[in-house]
């Protein structure tokens, strides 16, 4: 089963992902209440990479892989709290983080972008790499990066049309 982490923005994202204590988790029956509730508010989503393919998540979400050589770097610490700051711009371009600080176990996906010690890299929803950045972003820069894509801009008119 993989595992599949909703964390609710705050202290608790930056000091569990910044501590490497975003484990495999199992939801017991008494927990299933709690965890419906916590459904109700939106969740940042944060996977680590060991429990992550890309191709999972095409045609289904963007995402925003922020890779380092630990938890401990200053570079990933300020980025994973740039994306606490605006959880619900992300959430709702259908983004998920997915993290790696272990090049010593290196992921798929490490294995397949390649990074060099921090990095940040936007992945569309088609799969493609649009975006590698070497220091970190704040969500304002990544939405925008975002919206200007093609993928992105039908989406905001398919939306309209619905609306209409």
């Amino acid at each position: 089963m993989k595992s599949v982490l909703g964390l609710s923005v705050g202290v608790g994202l930056f000091l569990a992902s910044s501590l490497g204590l975003l484990a495999q988790q199992e939801v017991s029956p008494q927990q299933g209440a709690e965890a419906e509730t916590m459904a109700m508010a939106p969740d940042l989503l944060i996977l680590d990479a060991a429990d992550v393919s890309i191709e999972e998540y095409l045609w289904k979400n963007r995402l925003i892989v922020v890779f380092a050589n630990s938890d401990l770097d200053p570079n990933f610490r300020e980025q994973l709290e740039l994306l606490e700051e605006r959880p619900n711009d992300l959430i709702a371009r259908d983004v998920i983080v997915v993290t790696d600080t272990d090049p010593a176990n290196p992921s798929a996906v490490r294995l397949d972008l390649r990074p060099r010690a921090f990095g940040l890299v936007f992945i569309d929803k088609d799969g493609v790499v649009k975006l590698r950045k070497p220091n970190p972003w704040s969500v304002r820069e990544i939405s925008r990066s975002i919206d200007s894509t093609e993928l992105r801009q039908q989406e905001l008119r398919d939306a309209r049309e619905a609306a209409q």
